[in-house]
């Protein structure tokens, strides 16, 4: 029956909604691979004459440039006239609309009007260009120096030849040095590394002076050994710097030292190649492309026994080691194990009714019917489950938190509705004819495609109900993340999944053996899981709507299943114990339901406290802690470095309306006394990701977090204490141990 009920128009809006998310997966571009922008847009000038300015571009194969982005800045001993660019050739941009653009060879010609007595002209020319693999340039500033002919000299080459620009020009020098010239890369930025222990690198990067570093756009990784892990950067104290290219961010204008942990699967003394990809620019002058260095360093004996007794790390690091170590079956069977522990969490949990319904909506099946329907949705929640955790690790992009939007929700709130009022018996949804005879061949004449129909119902159980972001979770992310292996971290997830799937499993096939057959009894068990359906709607309404609304509904749903149980007729007296048993469970619930609606109209916003507060307010609210919203990257810098100038360590809490985990932290963790004692001194920062927007998701993979909550400490250093990291809800007695942990 649950076929039925799935129209073929949801099928194409799952299909389609994911189609248009895998443009943003793409995997992402090698910078090795660019030409440094002087070699891809290579420019030379000189004076044809002395009233014109003669620009050269040699673009390489496979750049373009934009016309419209060629200007000339500060100019120097004269006065520009209009650019004389030839026309482009047109194409419609992503970035800039519809544009021309120069590719092989672009010559263009500047008119000037040059002071008296000028020997020399100066300037700088600036320009934007792309590679057709999709990456643009940062807009490139090239200073240039060009020498005028005197008139003497004119006269003389005019005389002695019939072209007076052989023997006037020549090209400005482009010595490396020169006043006003830009370094090469190599020059500009020094780096170099070392292992300064078995298990750490010690790297070092030398801007030359006048030129600054990013600290947010360098990336590293180990070349060939599957076996290493980096773990997170400890950078010293940046500066904060309004850039014009990235808006507010750190950097360093210093030679820094940047201390890198290892993970090793043995303790032998071996050789790496460390590739590091840096970008810096030189101050108020040019804009370096992204750089690539490739060293290699020397490993000395030990590594594996001192992973044991390095640093400690959070829970997430060190599940994530281990997927890199030898014993990755046993890696494998532990994630399976925390996968039968998550599935006892509030975020899987709905997935039991849902699969119930399945069973129930049905109708009479045998034990192995119901054994296969839950097979199916298990293993179709945990393929989607990989996949969105494979696509996190590789590009960022986690699926199911793009799903937590309210139009969707709003969308799988009404699919509930629709279900529990079938569940009623109110009518009964079916495809057409024609379409429900071909689905019942496809599956082998089996009860009207509900392996099908089953199967999409496990596809958006994965991404719209979701399992909560757990330590496991983010470990497997974060091992694919590191070392760009899906197939290892991608069994990870699917094992983590089949744990979380197993209770289900068991839980259907015992509902197709003991769920009543065709009668009185099997309309009372499908009327359960219409109210079961209801509640599930109002579950996830209740992430985009505000408490007092979720309470509401709440109360209504109880009072109208009281309703339908009897509460408000009388009971005969020669009714049986069953009857009474019925009326006095709704009673019951009419009175929880008449409560939460009282509470609702008074302001109440506890669910489960409907009526605190209501009567004179003697109970007094739950302490909450204060803390300070920031949007952006550089909000978070700023917030930072104000707390470490006043002597403070902070607290950084990653939040979304959607988030039950991030609700759970509010109402029992960040309640708790013990932990606003453990907290105090403390900036407390929050960033609200509920949006999920560019900012948002650019803030989050910084720090490599695929979803909240997530709680993050800094030190007086600025500089996060990784070890302390928490993925994941944590009650207030072990959070208040890991705060003390913490060094101020």
């Amino acid at each position: 029956m649950i076929a039925r009920l799935l129209l073929p128009r949801l099928v194409l809006f799952v299909l389609a909604l994911t189609a248009s998310l895998v443009p943003s997966a793409r995997a992402a571009i090698d910078e090795s691979d660019l030409l440094p922008v002087e070699e891809a847009f290579a420019l030379r000038t000189r004076a044809l004459d002395s009233e014109t300015i003669e620009l050269r571009w040699q673009i390489a194969d496979g750049y373009y440039l934009y016309r419209h982005r060629i200007k000339i800045l500060t100019p120097e001993g004269f006065r520009p006239g209009e650019l004389e660019l030839p026309p482009g050739k047109r194409k419609h941009d992503e970035f800039f609309g519809d544009v021309e653009t120069y590719r092989h060879e672009l010559v263009v010609t500047m008119p000037i009007a040059a002071d008296a007595n000028a020997r020399e002209i100066s300037f700088v020319v600036t320009s934007q260009g792309c590679a057709d693999i999709g990456v643009c340039y940062p807009p490139h500033k090239v200073p240039q120096r060009v020498a005028l002919p005197t008139v003497a000299t004119a006269a003389a080459s005019g005389a002695d030849s019939g072209n007076p620009l052989a023997a006037l020009l020549k090209p400005a020098s482009l010595v490396d040095g020169d006043a006003g010239l830009p370094l090469p890369p190599e020059q500009a930025f020094g780096f170099e590394a070392i292992a300064s222990a078995a298990n750490e690198l010690l790297l070092r990067f030398s801007p030359a002076p006048g030129h600054y570093l990013y600290r947010d756009r360098t990336r590293m990784r180990v070349e060939d050994a599957d076996d290493i892990s980096l773990g997170e950067p400890r950078w010293p104290v940046g500066v904060n710097h309004e850039d014009e290219h990235f808006g507010q961010q750190l950097v360093y204008f210093e030679p820094i030292d940047v201390a890198v942990p290892l993970q090793r699967a043995d303790g032998a003394a071996r050789d790496i190649q460390l590739k590091v990809t840096f970008q810096g620019c030189e101050t108020d002058g040019i804009c370096y492309p992204p750089m690539t260095r490739t060293v290699a360093v020397s490993l000395p004996a030990g590594g594996a026994a001192a992973t044991d007794t390095s640093a400690p790390q959070a829970e997430d690091s060190r599940l994530a080691a281990a997927l890199s170590g030898p014993d990755r079956i046993w890696t494998l069977l532990t994630f399976f194990g925390f996968g039968l522990l998550l599935a006892f969490t509030p975020c899987v949990f709905p997935m039991v009714p849902i699969l119930s319904g399945i069973i129930a909506g049905a109708g009479n099946i045998s034990t192995r019917r119901a054994f296969v329907l839950s097979l199916v949705y298990v293993l179709a929640t945990a393929v989607v489950f990989t996949i969105a955790g494979v696509v996190a690790g590789l590009a960022g992009a986690n699926l199911q938190i793009v799903f937590q939007t309210p139009w969707i929700l709003v969308s799988f709130a009404l699919l509930f509705v629709v279900l529990s009022f079938s569940m009623f018996g109110f009518y009964e949804l079916q495809l057409p004819s024609r379409l429900q005879t071909r689905l019942t061949e496809l599956s082998n004449k089996q009860s009207g495609g509900s392996l099908f129909g089953v199967a999409i119902m496990g596809v958006l159980s994965a991404l719209i109900v979701g399992p909560c972001v757990a330590p496991p979770l983010a470990a497997a992310v974060l091992y694919i993340s590191q070392t760009r292996d899906p197939i290892l971290g991608g069994l990870a997830l699917f094992s983590l999944a089949l744990g979380m799937g197993a209770p289900l499993l068991a839980f259907g096939t015992a509902a197709g053996r003991i769920l009543p057959r065709a009668g009185a009894w099997m309309d009372a068990v499908k009327a359960v899981f219409g109210v079961l359906f209801l509640g599930l709607a109002i579950w996830m309404l209740d992430r985009i709507v505000d408490p007092a609304v979720t309470l509401a509904l709440s109360g209504s749903l109880l009072i109208g299943s009281a309703i339908y149980l009897g509460a408000l007729e009388p009971v005969a007296l020669a009714a049986s114990g069953w009857k009474r048993l019925w009326k006095a469970i709704g009673v019951l619930l009419l009175l929880i339901g008449s409560a939460q609606m009282l509470g609702a109209l008074a302001g109440g916003r506890d669910l489960m406290q409907p009526l605190k507060g209501v009567f004179g307010g003697a109970a007094p609210a739950a302490a909450e802690l204060h803390f300070t919203t920031i949007k952006s990257s550089a909000d978070l810098d700023r917030a930072i470095a104000a707390a470490n100038a006043a002597g403070q360590p902070v607290m950084f809490d990653f939040y979304a309306d959607w988030c039950v985990s991030c609700k759970e932290m509010e109402k029992y963790t960040f309640t708790d006394p013990a932990v606003h004692q453990a907290l105090r001194g403390y900036v407390l920062l929050k960033a609200d990701v509920t949006a999920n927007d560019d900012i948002d998701q650019e803030l989050m993979r910084r720090f490599g977090i695929i979803g909240p909550p997530g709680t993050l400490f800094f030190g007086l250093d600025g500089i996060e204490q990784r070890h302390l990291r928490l993925i994941g809800f944590e009650k207030a007695a072990p959070f208040v141990q890991r705060i003390q942990k913490a060094t101020r």
